[in-house]
């Protein structure tokens, strides 16, 4: 008899997803007069949650590769920027009681998606897309059908017939008996002086 039975375990109750572009204002050594290349590295971050919503905290490196003093050289800026991102939870089930235990994956990595020199010619401003999606784990009930230890799921098996092979067996089960029933001479067991000898009237 199938019974039913609830367990208590841990698994995800509340996601949530946030893409951010974030301007990141830089300011170098030297006055530039063109910017090379510019492109970001080194991130890291973690999640915690904070009432409704998870916190992510992280930060990565800008480097600027720019020309200066009239292009007459170039250089390699480097700065760290710190963010945190408000991530906002959706709950499947209505919102539940859960615990600080918080997993946070990186969607996109910080990218440079523009880089220019500001108005005053001294600073670069660069805008930086990153997106991240968190979970957190809460303790959920789920139910599962509870079976015997014998119990073994149907399996539809497909009728191999074996006529073929009866029908070929018997036949030569017969052929078999006919060459019993046969002498080694080809003579029948039954012969005329089986049969009782007529007397004369």
């Amino acid at each position: 008899m199938k019974r039913l039975r609830q367990i208590v375990t841990k698994a995800v109750v509340a996601k949530g997803k946030k893409r951010t572009e974030e301007s990141v204002t830089i300011c170098p050594t030297n006055k530039p007069t063109s910017i090379l290349g510019c492109w970001v590295i080194n991130h890291t971050c973690s999640a915690k949650k904070v009432g409704k919503f998870v916190e992510v905290s992280g930060k990565f490196d800008v480097n600027v590769w720019y020309a200066y003093s009239n292009h007459s050289k170039t250089a390699v800026f480097s700065e760290t920027v710190h963010y945190k991102d408000k991530v906002k939870l959706h709950f499947r089930d209505g919102e539940v009681s859960v615990g600080d235990d918080v997993h946070v994956r990186v969607l996109q990595e910080p990218n440079c998606m523009e880089a220019v020199i500001s108005k005053c010619g001294t600073k670069f401003e660069i805008v930086v897309e990153r997106e991240v999606i968190v979970e957190v784990m809460g303790e959920t009930t789920i139910c599962i059908s509870v079976h015997p230890l014998d119990f073994e799921e149907e399996w539809n098996f497909q009728d191999e017939s074996s006529s073929s092979s009866s029908s070929s067996s018997s036949s030569s089960s017969s052929s078999s008996s006919s060459s019993s029933s046969s002498g080694g001479d080809g003579k029948f067991f039954l012969e005329s002086s089986s049969f009782p000898e007529e007397r004369p009237r």
